[in-house]
């Protein structure tokens, strides 16, 4: 069975659809396996450059109150290290980002990097961020002596270049050619080196260096010989100084409140919070520092952000390369769309092609114009549909054109016989006397029977035929047609009784029930051989009645009784009536029948006789 035309449209429809998912796939597909292999190329060294990320980014945070400006360096980190670098604040408003230099604005990673927080001593560490600053940093050595800056400083605030102004950084300078002059003197090749941000250093020879805060024999050792240092080069920048008091007032504040023993040591202008003993290094303690530190910066620095780091670019449709295979891709896609429209578009419409030539056909007289019909789908239920049309249009213009013949036969009749007995009169030859009158009369009373008939049938097809229902006896109304047609079957030698109930109620319109049944008991009495009889009955039934003809005549035949109700249908090649009277008697009762909401039935067997009876609702 051929599937519906739906299901063969939802069918190419997922078929397109299909097919552009799997282009895109392709693409997506291609383009991310050109974009991963290039990152995991890029792998050995992604740890180190998003390290260095996250270390210029904490400087820029470290050295300024607000992220204002961060863009230029968030921008210069994109284009020098080929990766995407967004800053974002706590709430989630972007504040850098470097995809959006070109006006694009791609959705962020799903978690960040990490997060950048200037007041604390290291970095929040995400799952799968490989970013983090390590607490040795918090401490410094100095001439043999390793000592914490503060228990509660961050590891900028121990640095004596941090928050230095212009002036301070001159002054510094000074002193760092000063340890040089000396190291010099004593027979050391020294040099003032200077990093990008940072104080300066002294590199000597023996490995030994003054990085701008202690002398290191390497690094994390301090050097035991620190006879070149200048006094004032490890003090710590007037901010750093201001920030430090600032803290240890807030931790001694918090550690009393608490109750908690602590000591205050100072170290070349900083001082530090320490516990008296290990014993003393609670939560408490640690909370009372650590928040020292962060009201204590919070002024100086740059507020916490999250970090989001990934590839510098994906790949863009509408790119060089990306617009060429994105256009070549779409044709594809489309070709194939098209054929595939075309091939189903051409089954479709060539029933629907000769559906159309057909009717045109039909319109020009063509009633016998059909169309081939294959399959069972929506399309075929169509072709047969209008192939059933075609057949019962092409059956109502032959039984019209047949009753346009049956009229004018039926009328030629007795106009002829009226016209002869008139001219014959004329001419003398038959004298105008009571019995021509007579039969005048009767052809004329032919004529008008056939043209009520007509009137009626035309009245029933448009559904105008007219009934005045009232409540009435049926039994009466049997009886009232039995006692009109007796003198004709009398004159047929036929006897005609009435087999009635007493009473039958309904509400009917008496004129056509009567007239109904005259039809019906004429034809009886017409099909009757001398000798016969012919019973009018009525017989209630669930809701309703039986009216009943039933005569003893030549019967019907079983090929014919499926076309009895049919006006003017013949039994036979003859033009005599097989329903008598105008050949239209049947078929009006059957109008009249249905019009009371009934129906009528016949049967019959050949030499026995026929029952016609109709079934009226009570």
């Amino acid at each position: 069975m051929r599937r519906s035309v739906l299901v063969r449209f939802l069918a190419l429809s997922l078929a397109v659809a299909l097919g552009a998912v799997i282009a895109t796939a392709v693409i997506a597909t291609y383009s991310t396996s050109e974009k991963l292999q290039g990152e995991i190329d890029a792998n050995t060294g992604q740890l180190q450059v998003d390290g260095q990320i996250y270390a210029e980014l904490s400087k820029y945070a470290v050295d300024h109150p607000s992220w204002s400006g961060v863009d230029k360096l968030v921008h210069e980190l994109a284009d020098r290290l080929g990766r995407r670098v967004a800053v974002v604040a706590a709430n989630g408003t972007v504040i850098a980002d470097s995809a959006r230099m070109l006006g694009a604005a791609p959705e962020l990673p799903s978690v960040p990097a990490a997060t950048i927080d200037a007041r604390t001593s290291g970095a929040s560490k995400l799952p799968g961020n490989a970013l983090s600053l390590t607490a040795s940093a918090r401490t410094t050595a100095a001439s043999g002596r390793f000592v914490a800056t503060s228990a509660i400083a961050p590891p900028f605030v121990a640095y004596p270049d941090w928050g230095m102004t212009e002036q301070e950084r001159k002054e510094r300078d000074k002193l760092a050619e000063q340890a040089v002059a000396c190291w010099n003197a004593k027979g050391k090749s020294a040099s003032v080196a200077k990093t990008d941000g940072a104080g300066p250093q002294v590199m000597v020879e023996t490995s030994r260096s003054i990085t701008g805060i202690r002398v290191l024999e390497k690094a994390g050792v301090a050097s035991k010989d620190d006879s070149c240092t200048p006094a004032g080069m490890y003090a710590p920048s007037a901010k750093a100084k201001i920030v430090n008091d600032d803290e240890v007032r807030r931790a001694t504040a918090c550690l009393d409140a608490k109750n908690l023993d602590y000591e205050v040591n100072a170290v070349e202008g900083l001082k530090s919070v320490q516990p008296k003993n290990e014993a003393e290094l609670t939560e408490q303690f640690v909370d009372c520092t650590t928040q020292a530190s962060v009201q204590a910066l919070t002024p100086y620095v740059a507020p916490p952000a999250k970090l989001y780091l990934g590839a510098k670019s994906t790949f863009n449709v509408f790119s060089g390369e990306g617009l060429l295979r994105t256009a070549a891709t779409a044709l594809g896609v489309l070709l194939i769309a098209a054929l595939v429209m075309l091939f189903a578009g051409r089954r479709l419409v060539r029933p629907i092609v000769a559906l159309t030539g057909a009717a045109q056909r039909m319109r020009n007289g063509d009633h016998a114009a059909r169309v081939p019909v294959s399959g069972k789908d929506e399309v075929a239920r169509l072709g047969h549909a209008f192939n059933d049309m075609a057949e019962a249009i092409q059956q109502h213009d032959v039984q019209r054109k047949a009753m346009v013949s049956d009229v004018a036969h039926e009328l030629r009749t007795p106009l002829a016989n009226i016209k002869g007995y008139l001219v014959a009169s004329e001419d003398g030859v038959v004298p105008l006397d009571r019995e021509l009158v007579s039969s005048l009369l009767e052809e004329t009373g032919l004529l008008e029977h056939l043209v009520t008939d007509l009137q009626d049938l035309a009245l029933a097809d448009a559904g105008m035929l007219r009934l005045h229902p009232a409540p009435r006896n049926l039994s009466e109304l049997a009886q009232q047609v039995v006692s009109a047609h007796r003198p004709a079957a009398e004159a047929a030698d036929v006897t005609l009784t009435a087999s009635v109930d007493d009473a039958a109620p309904a509400v009917v319109d008496g004129a056509r029930i009567r007239q109904a049944l005259g039809n019906l008991v004429s034809n009886a009495i017409r099909y009757t051989p001398p000798g016969g009889h012919v019973v009018v009955g009525v017989q209630p039934v669930d809701n309703g009645y039986h009216l009943t003809v039933t005569d003893n005549g030549t019967g019907i035949a079983p090929e014919h009784l499926p076309h009895v109700f049919d006006r003017f249908y013949r039994a036979d090649g003859s033009r005599t009536r097989s329903t008598g009277g105008s050949g239209l008697g049947l078929a009006i009762t059957k109008h009249l029948a249905e019009a009371h909401g009934g129906r009528i039935t016949v049967t019959s067997r050949p030499g026995t006789g026929s029952t016609f009876t109709i079934w009226l609702p009570a």
